[in-house]
């Protein structure tokens, strides 16, 4: 979900009236999602300490525009095994890019945090602090490069393998969820966010950027069809046609839905901020698989929704197909387009309690 000049405009139009129709069924004549790329095959690595396996593949599809049909696909993904040429440690990466220049913007931050992580000596001693330096530093190359990112950016989610431990970083509304046996039903399996997409929905991330001087208001408030002083808003399934947005206090822009990105030098006025927000998990005989995926996917599915999806598949590929098709299926049940698609998913296999 990007800002309204850009990879979203078709989705929040100018008024009540056209977001009435634009939020029905889209066409008489729906795409069908036969030119989706097929997902990679997949490919095993073995973590030599503790001894385990992990089994992943990845799919990328451009979404379906119909008023922009040359349209780009502005999401990408990292997947660089042997970080440091260490074979215990592995980063797993989607970038969503956004505006005029998302795609260029979405490639290089995906290789410069790949350059800067891999050439931070202090990254196996404390990863946290490495990836908020990369991300940090990659955000101010990229306002320093010949991409105009004043309008432009991309959000970014990644998972970082050392040994039996995942740091994930997490920079807008991208998410990583791990799919986790439930102890207590032999064959249910529970979806545990491990990251929270950062919003206006949610309280606290709403507070920072109003401290940093943002108004937060959807489209139609700052348009005038709605009272702008009602700053409670159900959830984001309740809300997304309509979301609240970032807004300057004298202008229409930038609008962006997320609060974090890595460019959008002018949304940084306003608290936009490149800054990951950092979590770590110990991996256990219980976890059996992560996903990390763009908003694509997370728009209209829920975690669980594609935790259940694709534990269904034995072959990582086949679950990446799966939930890819359902999410364009959903989207263009909702919408009259899709979002740029991308899903990376890691079985854990074989890993002891010792």
């Amino acid at each position: 979900m990007g800002c309204v000049q850009c990879k979203c405009c078709s989705r929040y139009p100018s008024s009540s009236s056209e977001a009435a129709s634009s939020r029905g069924h889209g066409p008489t004549s729906k795409p069908q999602n036969e030119t989706a790329p097929k997902p990679l095959s997949s490919t095993t690595i073995h973590v030599p300490s503790p001894s385990f396996e992990m089994v992943y593949s990845v799919l990328s599809q451009r979404g379906y525009y119909p008023d922009s049909p040359d349209k780009e696909n502005q999401d990408t993904y990292c997947i660089k095994t042997e970080l440091q040429g260490n074979p215990n440690v592995h980063l797993f990466g989607v970038f969503d890019g956004h505006g005029v220049f998302g795609t260029q913007c979405s490639n290089f931050v995906k290789n410069r945090v790949v350059e800067l992580l891999s050439e931070d000596a202090a990254l196996l001693q404390d990863p946290e602090k490495a990836y908020k330096t990369a991300f940090l530093r990659v955000n101010e190359e990229l306002h320093n490069s010949e991409i105009d990112d004043s309008m432009s950016g991309t959000t970014a989610i990644t998972v970082l393998v050392v040994g039996d431990k995942i740091y994930v970083a997490n920079v807008g509304d991208s998410r990583a969820v791990l799919a986790v046996k439930d102890g207590s039903h032999r064959n249910r399996i529970l979806a545990e966010d491990l990251s929270y997409d950062q919003t206006p929905f949610r309280t606290d991330e709403c507070e920072r950027v109003k401290g940093c001087g943002a108004r937060v208001l959807s489209v139609d408030q700052v348009e005038g069809l709605k009272d702008p002083s009602v700053q409670t808003w159900a959830s984001e399934e309740n809300e997304g046609g309509d979301p609240p947005r970032l807004w300057v206090q004298n202008g229409m822009y930038p609008g962006t839905a997320f609060t974090r990105s890595v460019g959008d030098s002018l949304a940084e006025g306003i608290g936009v901020t490149a800054e990951p927000e950092v979590s770590m998990v110990k991996l256990s005989p219980n976890h059996l698989f992560f996903v990390v995926a763009s908003d694509g996917i997370f728009e209209f599915l829920p975690s669980q929704a594609v935790v259940d999806m694709v534990g269904r598949y034995a072959d990582p590929r086949d679950g990446c197909a799966a939930a890819a098709a359902e999410s364009y299926k959903l989207w263009l049940q909702h919408e009259n387009r899709t979002d740029d698609i991308t899903i990376i998913i890691v079985q854990i296999k074989n890993l002891s309690n010792e």
